[in-house]
């Protein structure tokens, strides 16, 4: 079992650059992948979502990556149509107001778009720092998921235990519950007719309360549930999904149980596995 939340974070610093690598993930009914990374890097993103998603079946998942570089050779462009457009903008501004002053040098570099740098950078060559560290926190992301999935999976077959031993008391008294419903048949009887009772109809009244009533057969599909729930956890890497509808399932019987049984001690466990089942549906929520 594999949880949806994991965290890992690696650095790598070397004398001209620096790469850091931050994942978070968090739980989400799909896989959603964000990528944040510098934009002159952006080329890189489908090779960063083409690792993620492999080892990641769902949850959000965030990851950030910055790269800092140092003594990076720099071109700078001087753009004379702009600075030109500038210097006659600001002429002509002059003699409307009637100022006699030339705009210098010192305030045409200052305008935006006069001067532009440009670093000579190679996304292979990055993609090359890149990487390793990524495939890092990768592992490391998914060793924290593999973790704390562990602690969730103990804890919910914990909770599961709690309802199969409540699940045996209730059906200790489903032998009781049928028993009382034909007492209660044979004495309705005998209230109102006496002696003169037709025992044709008391054992097709009684046959027709215990179709009712009886909780035998939502037993029989409880155990099945529950034994179905443990095997998917121990075949399946990933039993989210399948978890959540089978809690449906064995919410179902469970209420089902309750509305049947007029028993205190039947309906104090159908409360005592409502509420088992709920704690395993909201760890389940986390669940990949």
């Amino acid at each position: 079992m594999v949880s949806m939340t994991g965290y890992a974070y690696r650095e790598k610093a070397e004398q001209n650059l620096s790469v850091s690598v931050e994942i978070k993930s968090c739980n989400n009914r799909y896989l959603d992948i964000y990528v944040n990374l510098p934009s002159w890097l952006s080329a890189l993103e489908m090779k960063i979502r083409n690792i993620i998603a492999p080892v990641c079946g769902r949850g959000k998942v965030e990851v950030f990556i910055r790269v800092r570089e140092f003594n990076v050779p720099v071109k700078i462009i001087v753009n004379k149509n702009a600075a030109k457009a500038y210097y006659d903008a600001i002429n002509v501004l002059a003699g409307d107001l009637g100022i006699e002053e030339k705009p210098g040098l010192e305030i045409l570099l200052g305008l935006d778009g006069v001067l532009e740098t440009e670093k000579n950078r190679d996304d292979e060559r990055h993609w090359k720092e890149i990487e390793p560290i990524l495939q890092e926190a990768v592992k490391a992301l998914c060793a924290d998921r593999e973790r704390e999935g562990k602690n969730t999976e103990r804890d919910i077959l914990a909770n599961l235990e709690k309802i199969e031993t409540s699940l045996k008391t209730v059906s200790s008294f489903a032998s009781v519950i049928e028993q009382n419903i034909k007492e209660n048949i044979k004495t309705r009887f005998a209230e109102l007719l006496g002696n003169q009772i037709d025992e044709n109809r008391v054992l097709a009244e009684t046959a027709s309360l215990l179709l009712k009533y009886t909780i035998a057969e939502e037993i029989a599909r409880l155990n099945s549930h529950l034994s179905e729930f443990r095997a998917e956890t121990e075949k399946n890497p990933r039993p989210g999904k399948k978890l959540d509808f089978l809690c449906q399932e064995l919410n179902r019987e469970i209420n089902t149980i309750g509305s049947k049984s007029a028993v205190v001690e039947v309906s104090r466990e159908v409360v005592k596995m409502k509420e088992t089942l709920e704690n395993i549906r909201e760890q389940l929520r986390n669940v990949e």
